[in-house]
């Protein structure tokens, strides 16, 4: 089979959730054999192009930042890569099985749908998240907002077949109006399931791994530390990895609150440190509003490592706690709970590890890329049927 992909990020040269999702379906699919290209923007020097196997890397779209200075996408950097998708597609409009893309950003979705107009193929489109329209007002501003939640209606409208990752985005897609076909994926773990540290590695660690951007709410990770310190964690300490347009603000509180000798930010770090950091660490926090999967639950898990998570009504990370087995959501979105929370777990001990480690066990196979790649040939093969 002859598979499209298209993403302006590329794992590792941009990293998240999606990025982990893009390269590890296009590997998987490479490595069953079929023919993979995927279209993405220019992250690398020309000189030094990416090598994945199987795959054909394609730059369609410049070099160029992906964020502005509040942490917002740059609608400049949607529009070039969306032209190129849409060149390039119309060169190439019998070429593909199979056209697979991310929603967002939405221009590539809307050059895809008008190149291959009356070819017969259907477009895959994943949808991590759906914004409600208070949302989008809160991310733009109210002129602003209404015009993507707009786009974001108009992108429902050309999906034809949606794949998800949570529930929540289920539920919305089909407030938004979208009829067609509606696949819940529930794996993005492409991470070893080897055995979990021994307890006595583990250390009065919490930590945070993630983009400094305002929905990560990075900032309140300090003030929750300092809480739980001071109701009894006085050893407790914090790693908090990662960079964005945040990151002053969190460098502040740690200074503010007089944390400098128990909290640590050193920024981006390899990926072997944050496995390093989450396997020692009694939990993670995750204080974000807005969650799309929460991939790095996940990788705690796997470690035997459980989750704190934070309430709010676009996050579909607390879809994958469940309360004391694997973690806590804690009861409200403010430093306050997310400590009162982190003393749960500290609390609950080995015993709270044991139970992560087992639901992971359970689930590894449910949570693994590979199940996720398998469903998608399938949905492949039943919009080609089609």
């Amino acid at each position: 089979m002859r598979v499209c992909l298209a993403y302006d990020c590329l794992y590792p040269w941009t990293v998240g959730g999606a990025e982990r999702w893009y390269r590890g379906l296009a590997e998987e699919l490479a490595g069953a054999g079929h023919e993979v290209t995927y279209l993405t923007r220019l992250q690398w020097e020309r000189d030094a192009p990416p090598q994945l196997p199987g795959v054909r890397i394609v730059p369609v779209s410049p070099s160029e930042p992906l964020y502005d200075d509040h942490g917002r996408r740059r609608i400049g950097e949607a529009l070039r890569f969306g032209r190129g998708v849409l060149g390039h597609l119309m060169r190439h409009r019998h070429d593909y099985d199979a056209v697979h893309l991310c929603s967002f950003p939405y221009f590539s979705l809307i050059a895809a749908r008008l190149a291959l107009a009356g070819t017969g193929r259907r477009v895959m489109v994943d949808w991590f998240e759906v914004w409600s329209r208070a949302y989008w007002n809160e991310y733009l501003g109210s002129l602003a907002g209404p015009i993507g939640w707009a786009v974001q209606r108009l992108c429902v409208a050309l999906t034809g077949e949606a794949l998800v990752f949570s529930r929540l985005h289920e539920r919305r897609l089909r407030a938004e109006g979208l009829r067609g076909p509606v696949t819940v994926l529930t794996g993005l773990y492409d991470g070893p399931t080897g055995r979990a540290p021994a307890e006595s590695e583990v250390e009065q660690l919490v930590v945070f791994a993630g983009r400094h951007i305002p929905e990560k709410r990075v900032h309140l990770v300090p003030s929750a530390i300092a809480l739980a310190r001071e109701s009894g964690l006085s050893g407790l300490r914090g790693l908090i990895l990662g960079d964005g347009p945040e990151r002053e603000r969190v460098l502040g509180s740690i200074s503010q609150l007089g944390l400098e000798g128990s909290v640590d930010a050193p920024g981006f770090v390899e990926a072997a440190e944050v496995t390093n950091a989450l396997a020692r660490a009694i939990c993670l926090v995750l204080p974000s509003s807005r969650e799309g999967y929460g991939l790095v639950v996940i990788e705690a898990a796997a470690l035997g490592t459980p989750s704190v998570v934070a309430p709010a009504p676009d996050n579909a990370a607390v879809e994958l706690v469940l309360d004391g087995v694997n973690g806590f959501v804690a009861e409200a979105d403010g430093p306050v709970e997310l400590a009162a929370a982190v003393m749960r777990v500290a609390e609950a001990g080995p015993a709270l590890r044991e139970r992560t480690r087992n639901w992971f066990d359970e689930n590894a196979s449910g949570l693994s890329v590979r199940a996720s790649t398998r469903t998608v040939v399938e949905r492949y093969a039943a919009t080609a049927r089609r």
